[in-house]
């Protein structure tokens, strides 16, 4: 049974990873921010459109969101990665869903695909 405020924990994790406020995500989720911040205020569980328009914000799948946290761990503790490579990936995780979408294109395009 998922505890009820897992969710609200789980969204918290998030905006400390990307160094996000409430106002950002719910920016980059199409979600008015007053709205999202009476979820958090008052603790309550976000609707199912609420949480799939916040995973779109985050960037991650609603499966992903609901893994257990096996990744707690820095990415470069799971798959062996330089400091470049990991300072890459955090950077990366910090980007809001558009942005990672230019980035994917721009990478694209200096590695000519």
């Amino acid at each position: 049974m998922i505890n009820e405020n897992w969710i609200l924990v789980k969204l918290r994790k998030y905006l400390t990873d990307y160094g996000w406020s409430i106002y950002k995500l719910a920016k980059e989720s199409d979600i008015p921010y007053s709205s999202l911040n009476n979820i958090f205020v008052r603790n309550t569980m976000p609707t199912v459109s609420t949480l799939m328009k916040l995973c779109n914000g985050l960037g991650v799948s609603m499966s992903d969101f609901f893994k257990d946290d096996t990744l707690d761990q820095p990415v470069s503790h799971v798959v062996k990665l330089s400091d470049e490579q990991a300072e890459i990936l955090t950077k990366y995780d910090r980007l809001s869903a558009s942005d990672k979408k230019l980035l994917a294109a721009y990478l694209s395009g200096l590695a000519k695909e």
